[in-house]
């Protein structure tokens, strides 16, 4: 099929846009829990079920537990601000992210005090997804969650990767890293993930609170020396003494324990590779887990994008290429950015109008960063439109202001909470 047959059939900004909710789908709770569920063993004799959880899809999925659990069952999950969903019979509650605040570090602690003293026969339902490690802020003995906040701040704005970040906030934590299921214990624990994470690691989704945990406090105060992050008199005594680790692999009271993840960031790949499918684009899957900064990114793709366009090569056009997994942005500017709109507007410079080339990047949560807007599009006249609005595209993005200059052009892409998140998705495509 040549590109002169397709273009006309083509409609590039609606195709995306298709693209990127066939990917949000595909990782919603209500497609992947239940199944997931109809494989646990209910619990013995005189056990009960527990609902435990947090993320941002935290409350989605205690809906479709609740819709699909056979037998009774309370609890208590927590998820952001906006991202509830109705439950009868798990409560649901909700505080600040990525930012963790007052409400998070209470219903945190409320948790911890609901898992102590159940018993063998019983069983927790633990509903982890991206967002859970700010979501569950309960600082470890002598630490304020003032210092956390500030610390969870600085590493934002660092350039720290995702394993990074969480390895801090599991040494700083009286919930993660393990230490939630260690309060479950004698009980059987049954955790159910959405994977955020690159290479889908199951103990760094929300800094895994019931999965042990290889990193120690040596590691953590490594990555705090490694940004330069100011560190108060008492997390320095706390991770240096390494008085407090986190559960480790092997722990045997983690035995009887089992966890699935249940939708990733390649499950979404793939349903927006079946919808370019179904519009007759041939799709390419570059990676479900890249990391790097969001800019550099957007200069590979749009690097990769003029060879397709201009070579033929690796890929022949019309294609999409398609890519997902976690950039990060050292803030350096006081623009309003997210990395999905950082990327979008390092490929908009580099690009600088290249003909047939069309993009989305949005986050599958629905949230960039902490705007109101899951992303943005890109399109072969963004830069010719925004010069014509006075725009400074590569001014905006030294600001980190990427937010500023896709809005300008109307070119937002604002979902509202999926109440899921599997990271990035980025597609381009090549007519």
């Amino acid at each position: 099929m040549t590109t002169s047959n397709i273009q006309p059939q083509i409609k590039p900004r609606q195709l995306l846009l298709d693209m990127y909710q066939s990917a949000v789908d595909a990782v919603s709770a209500a497609k992947c829990l239940p199944q997931y569920l109809a494989a646990i063993p209910a619990p013995s004799g005189q056990g009960r079920t527990l609902v435990i959880g947090a993320g941002k899809g935290a409350a989605a999925m205690a809906q479709a537990v609740e819709q699909h659990w056979p037998g009774q069952l309370s609890g208590l999950v927590v998820t952001r601000y906006g991202h509830g969903a109705p439950c009868e019979r798990i409560e649901v509650v909700e505080a600040s992210h990525p930012v963790p605040d007052e409400a998070g570090r209470q219903a945190a602690g409320r948790m911890l005090a609901m898992v102590q003293n159940l018993t063998a026969d019983d069983l927790v339902l633990c509903l982890i997804s991206g967002g859970g490690s700010a979501l569950l802020a309960l600082p470890a003995d002598g630490i304020t969650l003032e210092q956390k906040q500030a610390i969870n701040k600085a590493l934002l704005k660092s350039g720290a990767n995702i394993f990074e970040m969480n390895c801090v906030r599991k040494h700083l934590s009286a919930i993660k890293g393990g230490r939630l299921a260690l309060a479950c214990a004698p009980a059987r624990v049954v955790t159910l993930m959405i994977s955020d994470i690159p290479g889908d690691d199951p103990g760094i989704i929300a800094s895994g609170p019931t999965l042990p945990d290889p990193t120690t406090c040596a590691d953590a105060l490594a990555v705090l020396r490694k940004y330069q992050i100011e560190i108060p008199h008492a997390v320095l005594q706390h991770l240096a003494s390494g008085a407090d680790e986190t559960a480790k692999p092997g722990d045997p009271r983690l035995a009887r324990n089992q966890h699935h993840v249940i939708a990733t960031a390649q499950d979404a790949l793939e349903a927006a590779a079946a919808t370019a499918i179904a519009a007759g684009i041939t799709p390419y899957i570059l990676s479900d887990e890249m990391e790097g900064e969001a800019r550099d990114i957007g200069l590979a793709h749009a690097a990769l994008a003029r060879q397709i366009a201009r070579r033929g090569q690796p890929f022949s056009k019309p294609c999409v290429v398609l890519s997902g997994g976690e950039t990060t942005v050292t803030v350096r500017g006081s623009g309003r950015g997210g990395r999905n709109a950082e990327f979008l507007l390092s490929l908009a410079t580099a690009l600088d109008g290249f003909p047939d080339i069309h993009a989305i990047a949005c986050d599958t949560d629905g949230i960039d960063g902490s705007e109101d807007n899951a992303g943005a599009i890109y399109q072969p006249d963004s830069m010719r439109r925004a010069a014509e609005r006075g725009l400074r595209a590569r001014a905006m993005l030294d600001n980190n202001d990427g937010y500023g200059f896709f809005s300008v052009l109307g070119d937002l892409v604002v979902s509202g909470p999926t109440r899921t998140n599997v990271n990035d998705f980025r597609a381009m495509l090549i007519l």
